[in-house]
């Protein structure tokens, strides 16, 4: 079943839902974190938005609709730059498609006569940050608040088509937005923490920006065949996490010599593959420790790891907390 609403009609959904009676604070130490109830017309979960600052917000949306839903969108604003990152669920629209492990960018202007249509097949999991162009003049680095050449069709004054984008989201990326849904911290440590990671997700997608406006991404576009291929170098990293293969042996499983294996994992993954195994290795280890199965030192082991020094100094590094913490953490 479909359900198609208006752009009106959804509008007055959330309208309504932003009453005392439909939203709470998570963190009562923090007035500007409130959480709504998802329209329950439409399905269930929650809306948690949190202001960073002036001008720098984040929300993290957790939903299931009921119905394929289609919402029929007018010329819908933007103020400014919107970031969509997507861990779960799939939605589509006429400029972008958005599933799990892609995001979306938006730039300031108008979207013109857009038609959203979202699945009910998954759970939505959902970052979303926005930051005014203000926000972005005053980290520019410089006392005018100019920006680079390669990022000002993010901020367009004039009031015309906004920039719409979607992408493959990097390990990297992903890794920040899991931490910020999993934030541990309550209070003004998880505002400095969160505003931390939001930055750091905005950091990632600006440099991609400035690398395609460069015309310096994905120089040589790959074949399926490679892509595969890939794939596969991938596939043997994670199944052998405990004892993994060295650059030429994995170059060899794969059948690629080690220059097109190094250029085509970073072209797909976004990073070396020394870079992918260490980033899968702390977050299979994050997840490990989160079961409280295991001990840290067994985890260490499964993931590669010999000296617990070492393995607590690399987690501690990757989300900022010690691996005993998280055992504590998750534990209570």
């Amino acid at each position: 079943m479909t359900i198609t609403i208006s752009q009106q009609t959804y509008d007055e959904l959330w309208k309504e839902i932003r009453t005392n009676e439909n939203s709470h604070h998570p963190d009562p130490n923090d007035k500007f974190d409130v959480m709504y109830k998802f329209p329950q017309p439409l399905g269930r979960g929650y809306w948690r938005e949190i202001q960073l600052r002036e001008g720098f917000n984040l929300t993290i949306a957790d939903y299931r609709i009921r119905d394929r839903l289609m919402i029929e969108f007018l010329d819908l604003d933007t103020p400014g730059i919107e970031y969509h990152f997507h861990l779960s669920g799939e939605t589509q629209s006429r400029q972008t498609l958005l599933e799990g492990g892609r995001y979306g960018v938006y730039g300031r202007g108008i979207e013109i006569e857009s038609r959203g249509d979202i699945s009910a097949r998954q759970p939505f999991l959902e970052v979303i940050i926005e930051m005014l162009p203000e926000t972005l003049y005053s980290l520019a680095g410089n006392p005018d608040g100019e920006i680079p050449t390669e990022l000002q069709h993010l901020v367009r004054s004039s009031p015309q088509e906004c920039y719409c984008r979607d992408g493959i989201a990097t390990p990297a990326m992903q890794t920040v937005a899991k931490q910020i849904i999993q934030c541990p911290y309550r209070g003004i440590a998880k505002r400095v923490y969160l505003e931390g990671k939001a930055l750091e997700l905005m950091g990632m997608l600006l440099a991609v920006e400035t690398e395609i406006q460069d015309g310096n991404t994905n120089p040589h576009p790959l074949t399926g065949d490679l892509i595969d291929r890939i794939y596969y170098a991938r596939d043997i990293l994670q199944q052998k996490l405990d004892n993994p293969p060295s650059l030429r042996e994995l170059a060899r499983l794969v059948g690629l010599n080690e220059y097109t294996l190094k250029q085509g994992f970073r072209q797909v993954f976004g990073t070396t593959v020394f870079g992918y195994l260490h980033g899968y290795c702390m977050e299979q280890a994050w997840q490990m420790l989160q079961t409280g199965t295991w001990k840290v030192k067994e985890v260490a082991n499964m993931v590669g790891y010999n000296d617990l020094t070492a393995f607590g100094r690399a987690f501690r590094k990757k989300f900022g907390i010690r691996p005993r913490d998280c055992v504590k953490k998750f534990s209570v």
